[in-house]
């Protein structure tokens, strides 16, 4: 009895044939060039009976038109209902390829070729999205890269340091902030007339820049480790995400202060260190690590573990 009235009232807001008509109207338009009468006659035709068909020429013509929102929109709708056209995934996974939605665009198309392995645009899109994906986080460990090497070729001359402790720095030959990084704590003691003092003077200078001493020691072992890791998380958490700065991450002012103490700016960063690198950091305790896996957790990622 349910289902009968259930049919009942589908039927009345339903009108196949004024669809239909409609439909005509729109693919005359459509042959004519003039796409805006075409897109609104296909749209007369979707308020007349719904369905994949109708929906799918709304979002073809609206994508024609560069109404890119509107056309994901329609395409999303349209995939989710019975029988969508293939065109109706692959479409909108360019739309969204465009967007650096990288991993929805890829669940698209594996679904394609979930159903017709040898698809053979499914299989050329799935190609195009992976490599415009590898190339985004390529970007990013570039500009990342970049930024922190400009940062390292500071003169330490220009920061504010005393007399003494600038004049041991260049009798130690130590010229940029770069240099300051490769040296530890003992090395800059060992120094004749460089004393707790000067030590504290420069390592209040670096923490202020989120950076410390001997940090570039181990930096080639971090770098290749967090390249791994980054390479293992693309494709298992939302696009951009490993790019964010943990200042996204609104942590509280101790675990601020760690993440700066080691040199960590990004979620990605974070993401590639272990819970004994951040134990090992001055009043970095148990519930500070407890937030940053919280924190991490939201965002479908964890520090990394030791295999």
């Amino acid at each position: 009895m349910l289902n009968t009235g259930l049919d009942t009232v589908l039927a009345a807001t339903t009108d196949p044939a004024a669809s239909q008509v409609f439909m005509k109207q729109a693919k005359a338009f459509e042959a004519d060039a003039k796409f805006f009468e075409a897109l609104e006659a296909y749209k007369n035709a979707v308020k007349a009976n719904r369905t994949a068909t109708t929906l799918f020429n709304v979002a073809r013509m609206q994508d024609h038109l560069g109404y890119d929102d509107d056309a994901m929109r329609s395409y999303e709708e349209c995939t989710r209902m019975p029988n969508p056209p293939v065109n109706a995934f692959l479409n909108l996974s360019v739309l969204l390829e465009d967007a650096a939605q990288f991993t929805r665009a890829s669940k698209l198309i594996l679904k394609v070729l979930e159903a017709n392995p040898n698809h053979p645009r499914a299989k050329l899109f799935i190609r195009d999205v992976q490599a415009s994906k590898n190339m985004l986080y390529d970007e990013e460990l570039a500009r990342l890269k970049g930024r922190e090497e400009a940062m390292f070729e500071l003169p330490v001359a220009e920061f504010e340091l005393s007399i003494r402790a600038r004049n041991c720095l260049k009798k130690m030959n130590i010229r940029t902030l770069g240099d300051l990084l490769r040296i530890g704590e003992a090395e800059l003691l060992s120094y004749k007339n460089f004393g707790e003092t000067s030590l504290v003077e420069i390592k209040q200078m670096l923490t202020a820049r989120g950076l410390r001493l001997g940090q570039q020691l181990d930096r080639g072992h971090y770098d290749k480790v967090r390249g791994e890791v980054l390479e293992k998380m693309k494709g298992t958490v939302a696009d951009g995400v490993l790019g964010l700065t943990v200042g996204t991450l609104n942590l509280g002012i101790r675990s601020r202060k760690a993440l700066q103490l080691l040199g960590i700016q990004t979620v990605g960063d974070l993401a590639a260190r272990t819970e004994a690198e951040l134990m090992g950091v001055k009043n970095f305790g148990a519930t500070s690590l407890v937030e940053i896996h919280e924190r991490l957790a939201e965002h479908g990622l964890a520090l990394r573990t030791l295999e």
